[in-house]
């Protein structure tokens, strides 16, 4: 089974009706046979921008308690990798949810990572090995 790294982004975007992408993401996250994985602080990025409506946010629980989204736990040579991310691109402003991701992509073997943050077009896993951004559109 495929495997995809989701960030916060699309998984707002897919539970908030009124977001400008909602149906191209629901479209594309309605097509995907396989896996998505995420981190528990993209969890919580995407709980607290969904938190106008409990009724959404209890969405994401139930998407969560069903394993249609996997979290993956963060291991101590995450954190490593995580503060070797941080100062290599030190001049981009990284949060530390897209770092998770960029964490949990290395260790997983995973490089496809849905979102729509165009930074991670620019980090790399190792030397010229690219993380690749899924675009919806």
């Amino acid at each position: 089974m495929a495997s995809l790294i989701i960030d916060t982004g699309p998984i707002v975007a897919y539970l908030d009706a009124r977001d400008d992408l909602h149906d191209v993401i629901t479209q594309f996250i309605g097509s995907f046979k396989g896996q998505f994985i995420t981190t528990l602080p993209v969890i919580t990025e995407a709980m607290w921008m969904l938190r106008t409506d409990h009724r959404v946010q209890n969405e994401l629980s139930l998407i969560l308690a069903r394993e249609l989204i996997k979290i993956e736990n963060l291991t101590p040579s995450d954190f490593t990798f995580i503060s070797e991310v941080n100062e290599k691109y030190r001049t981009l402003p990284a949060d530390f949810a897209d770092l998770t991701l960029l964490a949990i992509s290395k260790r997983l073997e995973v490089a496809e990572i849905f979102t729509l943050d165009s930074e991670f077009d620019i980090y790399r896993r190792s030397k010229n090995r690219r993380f690749i951004r899924i675009d919806p559109l």
